[in-house]
């Protein structure tokens, strides 16, 4: 190995728990001081896309909710408790199916059981909603950032995803800005000089689970993680949100398991 080359390093950050709404970006000032650390130029910033609804105030008594009657057939049919089932129903923009406890669903192009409501980190009787408007999120911040420090970095809003026919969760890119979220390889070739022909590397997904595994589930109170040395390319331009997701009906998983052979 080249001892002159830089190694990726990750470094998470330790936050207190916040409660009601407020400001992320002072909140990430307060973290990387209070964590002695500052960033650099080409650091990659993954936040807790469940810090984010925090923030937002995007908690939901489920006290407070009442069921429709679609919500109380969707809870029927999944083995849901009806307040949480209209939660999912209004979160979404389309329900696949499900089995017990589980609904898949999609908003946004984003698929994910329950439409990604998590208990694990709320209070007793409310979840937490996916934040809203992740992308301006996530440019906002840069940009904040930029202003402050005259530094270019990449932001990351990040989840934790089960992933099919696999044991466990890995991380996925919600939204980011600052950094090429997708890698084109096609036209390039592998080990035996065969051009690629579909091959698109996950660069901000891969980059959410790196983080993922230093941040943990939540207990650990890590919101914030610093990816250094990436090697990500990054860039001043709005990304879309059609560049890191395609519809579910061009997903091979979708799409195969709806047509059984």
């Amino acid at each position: 190995m080249n001892q002159n080359s830089v190694q990726l390093t990750v470094v998470p950050l330790i936050s207190e728990r916040k409660d009601g709404i407020f400001d992320v970006f002072e909140a990430l000032m307060n973290t990387l001081e209070k964590n002695n650390q500052k960033l650099q130029e080409g650091d990659i910033i993954v936040i807790s896309t469940k810090y984010i609804s925090n923030s937002q105030g995007r908690i939901v008594n489920l006290d407070k909710i009442k069921p429709s009657a679609e919500g109380h057939n969707v809870s029927k049919k999944f083995l849901l408790n009806p307040e949480m089932a209209e939660v999912i129903i209004r979160e979404s923009d389309k329900i696949f199916g499900g089995i017990g406890g589980f609904v898949i669903t999609s908003a946004d192009n984003i698929m994910a059981p329950n439409a990604g409501i998590d208990k694990s980190n709320a209070k007793k009787g409310k979840v937490i909603l996916y934040p809203t408007k992740p992308y301006l999120v996530a440019e906002q911040l840069r940009r904040k950032i930029f202003l402050k420090m005259s530094i270019r970095v990449g932001i990351i809003l990040a989840d934790s995803r089960l992933m099919p026919a696999r044991i466990g969760t890995a991380g996925i890119a919600i939204s980011c800005a600052g950094l090429e979220p997708v890698l084109d390889m096609r036209a390039k070739k592998d080990l035996d000089g065969n051009l690629l022909k579909v091959t698109f590397q996950a660069v901000a997904d891969n980059i959410a689970t790196i983080a993922n595994h230093k941040m943990g589930e939540g207990g650990e109170s890590k919101p914030f993680a610093i990816v250094r040395n990436s090697e990500v390319k990054l860039t001043d331009r709005k990304i879309n949100p059609s560049e890191m997701a395609i519809s579910p009906d061009q997903c091979v998983y979708v799409r195969g398991l709806s047509n059984p052979p």
